[in-house]
């Protein structure tokens, strides 16, 4: 090690230490507030693929999740108050199955979008009255097309106001990405992408997307050959410039749609029976570099992994700190020892920190957070947020607040999964919000 690269090394250590004992006194500069009561038989409160479970409008902030009844409930507060306002509305979903997760957003406009209830069925979708309001208008369909199986409901805000709206048609093994756009001037749904991702009939892709400060959408995905977990393979990546419309590699070279298993630029490849988890989650630094967060094995043991483009070049860091074997095999919701991670990227104090939010049985099934610079010479360090397990919790945050200001508020539930697509014989339990303090100001 020739002496800059000692110098850093010692720079980065003593950051990361001092890291450690701000994140001591961060934890203890945590708090909930309490929404309600929500069902816990299953994940489909808490599941990764919610975009989102919660979403903040101006001063505002919205959540939604099932009651014990399977009802679509809807809450709102001032982000200042620790007081939610919900309503029950009239909407119902089928609450057995993991998979018929809420997701929400709200427009440029004010205007709250809400789609529940989706396992390769009929999209149901409905938009609030008025802005700001949780009454929500008659359920309705987008665009008229291809809106019979729906599967994954994701709502994603653009820089201009306008949303855009994700999902796949088509059954696992065999399905295509959809998207729609939706204008707030016009107020009207239009498609956008009919088939961006196709899976030939013979596969499907698990994404997901961000929008980075300049408006680009970035996506990742899994490719999975069978209804089998354990086909997952290779994470991919493409990104759009224009609001969707084309898409190109992360070297700027324009994708023929739709993207399929030959033309997909691969960011890392890992092959099939490899533990890789499928969905991916994603962020952006703000010069809108990709990080991707999943997890697959690293020798024998699944790994949260972090892949990342530094100087057009794809890199991964291993995190590292599992030590307990698992084996990811067949179809349905599975009961898995960890969660799907999300990711959060901070470059406000010249360095990049990456923080991946998890949840893992060797920590007690705990809100645990692991933070590194990505520096391969110092380990990753890991503080848990929560002080009681929160079952088969994965991690969903408000990404519009971390984006703006740097607020770190996570959805929180304590839920059972069983595996298969079981539904455990639980009573309601709370659903709250978690807020970690000055995240953004440890390292100042």
């Amino acid at each position: 090690m020739n002496k800059n690269k000692l110098v850093l090394f010692f720079k980065n250590y003593l950051l990361l230490a001092l890291l450690s004992i701000c994140f001591l006194a961060c934890v203890k500069n945590t708090s909930y507030t309490v929404v309600g009561n929500g069902w816990s038989g299953n994940s489909v409160n808490t599941v990764k693929f919610r975009k989102n479970a919660l979403t903040a409008y101006k001063e505002f902030q919205f959540t939604a999740y099932y009651n014990q009844e399977g009802y679509l409930i809807l809450g709102k507060r001032n982000i200042k108050s620790s007081n939610w306002t919900t309503l029950k509305t009239n909407y119902k979903g089928n609450v057995k199955d993991a998979h018929n997760s809420i997701s929400i957003a709200v427009d440029g406009s004010g205007y709250l979008h809400v789609s529940w209830d989706h396992h390769n069925t009929k999209l149901r979708y409905a938009k609030s009255k008025e802005p700001l309001s949780l009454e929500l208008g008659e359920e309705t369909l987008m665009t008229w097309e291809q809106e019979d199986k729906v599967t994954y409901p994701e709502f994603y805000n653009l820089p201009n106001g306008n949303l855009v709206f994700f999902y796949r048609s088509g059954e696992s093994g065999r399905g295509n990405l959809v998207i729609n756009s939706y204008d707030i001037y016009t107020k009207k749904w239009t498609p956008l992408q009919s088939n961006l991702i196709d899976g030939e009939d013979k596969r499907s892709a698990y994404w997901q997307a961000c929008v980075d400060a300049f408006g680009i959408i970035h996506m990742s995905w899994v490719w999975r050959e069978t209804w089998g977990v354990e086909t997952n393979h290779d994470v991919c990546y493409a990104r759009s410039k224009d609001g969707g419309k084309t898409w190109e590699k992360s070297n700027g070279e324009i994708y023929n749609l739709p993207i399929t298993l030959a033309s997909a630029e691969i960011a890392w490849k890992i092959p099939q029976n490899s533990n890789l988890i499928n969905q991916t989650a994603m962020d952006t630094d703000s010069n809108g570099n990709p990080y991707i967060a999943t997890y697959f094995n690293e020798a024998t043991i699944p790994q949260y992994q972090v892949i990342y483009l530094e100087s057009n070049k794809w890199k991964k860091s291993n995190t590292g700190f599992r030590k307990t074997s698992f084996l990811l095999g067949g179809g349905g919701t599975k009961k898995i020892p960890i969660a799907r991670p999300d990711i959060l990227i901070d470059d406000t104090n010249i360095r990049t920190l990456v923080f991946i939010l998890f949840r893992d049985e060797e920590r007690g099934n705990k809100v645990s957070l692991a933070y590194s610079f990505l520096n391969d010479e110092l380990p990753w360090k890991v503080v848990d947020l929560s002080k009681n397990e929160i079952g088969q919790w994965e991690p969903n945050y408000d990404i519009v607040l971390w984006k703006s200001q740097k607020e770190l508020h996570i959805f929180l539930q304590n839920v059972t999964q069983i595996d298969g697509e079981g539904v455990a014989k639980e009573k309601a339990s709370e659903v709250r919000i978690l807020k970690v303090e000055n995240l953004n100001k440890l390292i100042e």
